[in-house]
This record gives structure tokens, C-alpha cells and sequence, in this order.
């Protein structure tokens, strides 16, 4: 689909493994995260991902927005404020783990943006995906074994009692290279502005779906919250556009 890119020195090589870091840093804490707290306010608190990063691209590279621009944040922010006030399930661990998931998916971006910006060090999504995730693989084996004790007995004995297990981890690690691609095939026959909008929808499906198959509780105050982050979401895309023009 896309020609090969190589790594081109040791230098390139360092930040693609400080981009692997970042990256194994936002999984480890988001899953960590779903042990504490409902999947459809994990989705709440993920929307706030634009925050973060004009955050971030301001902290590490100056960069300003448009005043309008950061006005559209503000609903980002209070809907999931407001989503936590209503939220029956909330905890308080799970709910930093999660903001720090967030806010590392946010300065992986910048940092991409940053340490890949040079003609020679370009790569894209595909190629980056490439070479990151067997990096991410070495960091995240010996954390695994140290976090979770015995996991590869666990592993076996669930598997010999179900064995539906293993297709489960094969389907969902699947999931997981189809998600790049299909954003990196988005992004290219369309606009990142179509994956954007489109990554809003998938946030207010999630939610939805995970209700329905979770059941967990849900009160009007939290769906309010997570509506105005929705919200605040799609209003950050359309001035970005318009920004941009």
C-alpha cells in the first residue's frame, strides 16, 4: 500500500523509541484505567484528547491557536467535569490513570510532530506503526511479567478452560493494526478532518454500545457531561478548519 521507509540513522531510530515509550505509557495506563472505570466514561474522558494536545503544542513548541479555538475547549473540559460530578461508577485512581492515557495519546502526537519533522525523517503512519511496534513489544514484555504476576500461567490455564480466549486475544490485537490502518487509509483518500469527525462519532458509539452490553449505570447529569464534551469536540474541528484556510 505504501513504499518502505527505512530508518536512516541511530538518532531517527532514539525518537522513534521515545514515540514507542510514550505510546506503551498511554496503553499501560488506559487499561489500567478500565479496571476502575465503565467503558462509556473512559470514552467521556478520552474526548478531552484536543485539549491535551493544544496544551501540550503550546508547553513544547509555542505554537497558538485562535482565541476561538481555545474558547471551544472549554465545553471539552466541563462536560466531562460534569460527567465525573454525575458518574455512579466513578474512582478516583481510575479516573487519573485515565486522564494520563489521555494526555500521553495527546503529547505522542506533538512529540510525532516535533522529533519527525525534518524532510529526512518523515515516515508515515504506516511505516511509523512499522518500526514502533516491536519497540513497544520489548518495553511492554518485561512490564507485563513484572505488573501482572504469573500472567503467563494465568494465560495458559484460562486458555485450557476456554480456549475462546485465545481468539479473543488474536481478534482484539487484530482490531488493534486494523484501527492504524484503516485511519492511515482515512486519512489518505479523505481528509484527517473526516477522521476526526469520524473518531466523534465512534467516541458517542462506544458509548452507547458499552452501555447496552455493560449495563453499567448511567445518570442524566453524566450523559449531559459527555454530550457538551461531544459538543465541544465537533466545534474544535470546524474552527481548526476554518483556521486553517
Amino acid at each position: 500500500m505504501v513504499p518502505l521507509q527505512t530508518i536512516r540513522s541511530r538518532v531517527q531510530l532514539v525518537k522513534i523509541s521515545a514515540l514507542s515509550l510514550i505510546f506503551c505509557a498511554s496503553v499501560v495506563s488506559g487499561n489500567i484505567s478500565l479496571r476502575y472505570l465503565p467503558v462509556s466514561f473512559n470514552q467521556a474522558i478520552g474526548a478531552t484528547t484536543p485539549f491535551f494536545t493544544a496544551v501540550f503544542a503550546y508547553l513544547m513548541t509555542l505554537k497558538k491557536e485562535a482565541w476561538l479555538t481555545y474558547i471551544t475547549l472549554i465545553p471539552v473540559v466541563a462536560g466531562v467535569v460534569i460527567a465525573s460530578g454525575g458518574e455512579p461508577s466513578f474512582n478516583l485512581f481510575g479516573f487519573i490513570m485515565c486522564v494520563g492515557a489521555t494526555a500521553a495519546r495527546a503529547l505522542k502526537t506533538v512529540v510525532q510532530g516535533i522529533l519527525l519533522s525534518s524532510e529526512g525523517e518523515k515516515l508515515n503512519s504506516m511505516n511509523l506503526l512499522l518500526y514502533m511496534a516491536p519497540i513497544a513489544v520489548v518495553l511492554l514484555l518485561p512490564a507485563t511479567i513484572y505488573m501482572e504476576e504469573n500472567v503467563v500461567g494465568v494465560t495458559i490455564a484460562l486458555a485450557r478452560q476456554d480456549f475462546r480466549l485465545v481468539w479473543l486475544l488474536i481478534f482484539n490485537s487484530s482490531l488493534a493494526y486494523f484501527v492504524n490502518l484503516t485511519n492511515f487509509l482515512v486519512t489518505k483518500h479523505t481528509s484527517a478532518l473526516t477522521l476526526q469527525v469520524l473518531g466523534n462519532a465512534k467516541g458517542a458509539v462506544a458509548v452507547v454500545v458499552s452501555i447496552l452490553i455493560f449495563r453499567n449505570p448511567v445518570s442524566v447529569t453524566g450523559m449531559a457531561g459527555y454530550t457538551l464534551t461531544v459538543i465541544g469536540v465537533v466545534l474544535y474541528g470546524e474552527v481548526k478548519k476554518r483556521s486553517s484556510k
